[in-house]
């Protein structure tokens, strides 16, 4: 089996495609074509670390389609790239499916559920060894009637590249390729991690971006749209709860042609010293969150982010125990706004 980026963006694409005719009983066999037996899997809370193919089939894919029958899982960015000497490949998307058994705990509610994804796959010798994942899981928990924190902007079915021009199974321009990622990196490094020296109205933020970009956030903070959207209903609150924040703990980062995507466990690293994200208190505490950053290069500029956060794990540290309040307070966290 060849082990060239376009196998490898191909593969990643075959294995989409056949989660949807896949049961909870064939998943296994599925996943034995595109999977190492060593291979490891980092996901979000509850579910964590599995280290092994057959932890990862039982541990995550047999109980999500006991949960969602007819799942489908679409992808609609899907590049590879190579970070320090390794190949990776990362894809968005959702899986959408009936909601028909109960999941981590969750009520099912019988209803269509779209489960947002972000996840990059490293890969030797043509099969993934390795897999970060994360999975909206708050959303879920939206979709299913429950609230834990007030949402700061809308919190909407995220679409895919407005351009629709996201599945790149062929190798990219690579002067194309050069500069996304400068244009990534240098938003990364000198942008965002100037806050403190400069704060946030001189943090330059228009060299990178383009005035009317759309940010698709995680389930809590939601979307918003253009630099004044995204500094008012993320970036500020944010930041003023996490004033010592530091980006670019990064695990893999890799880009193609216009696209560029970077994974962190945790990529920022905080402390929880501000009042009022999320409706939340300050607590002190240091956090890590795990992160994974899509971007899409617009000539100059980057005009559309997509944003998976781990927020059932960063909830925890920051003493929102979500699972907990499902399981043992479920009346105090329903919510009468859900589909």
């Amino acid at each position: 089996m060849s082990t060239d980026r376009s196998d490898h963006t191909q593969l990643v694409q075959e294995l989409s495609a056949n989660v949807h005719p896949s049961t909870a009983d064939t998943i296994g066999a599925t996943l034995a074509d595109y999977y190492h037996a060593d291979a490891t899997w980092h996901g979000p809370a509850p579910i964590d670390e599995l280290g092994s193919r057959s932890a990862i089939i039982d541990g995550f894919w047999e109980p999500l389609l006991e949960a969602f029958p007819d799942l489908e899982k679409t992808d609609y960015i899907l590049f590879g790239g190579e970070y320090e000497g390794e190949a990776w490949v990362c894809a968005t998307g959702n899986l959408v499916g009936t909601f028909e058994n109960d999941w981590l705990d969750i009520p099912a509610t019988g209803q269509a559920t779209w489960l947002r994804y972000g996840e990059f796959h490293r890969f030797e010798d043509g099969r993934i060894v390795e897999t970060r994942t994360i999975v909206d899981i708050l959303d879920v928990l939206r979709q299913a009637g429950f609230r834990f924190v007030p949402a700061l902007a809308p919190e909407v079915v995220i679409p895919g590249p407005t351009i629709q021009d996201g599945i790149l199974l062929d190798d990219q321009d690579e002067d194309e390729t050069r500069q996304t990622m400068e244009l990534v990196e240098g938003m990364l490094f000198d942008g965002l991690n100037s806050y403190e020296e400069q704060g946030l109205e001189n943090m330059g933020m228009a060299e990178y971006w383009h005035e009317d970009f759309m940010w698709y956030g995680p389930a809590g903070t939601g979307s918003t749209r253009g630099i004044d959207g995204f500094q008012h209903f993320h970036q500020n609150p944010f930041l003023r709860a996490f004033p010592d924040r530091e980006v670019g703990h990064h695990d893999s980062r890799i880009a193609d042609g216009h696209y560029c995507a970077s994974t962190g466990w945790p990529a920022v690293v905080g402390t929880h010293l501000g009042d009022g994200w999320l409706g939340l208190p300050a607590t002190g505490e240091e956090v890590g969150m795990r992160i994974i950053d899509v971007w899409r290069r617009e000539g100059e500029k980057l005009a559309e982010n997509w944003v998976f956060i781990d927020m059932i794990d960063l909830l925890d540290q920051i003493g929102v125990d979500v699972f907990e309040r499902l399981r043992e307070h479920p009346e105090s966290v329903r919510w009468t706004g859900a589909p």
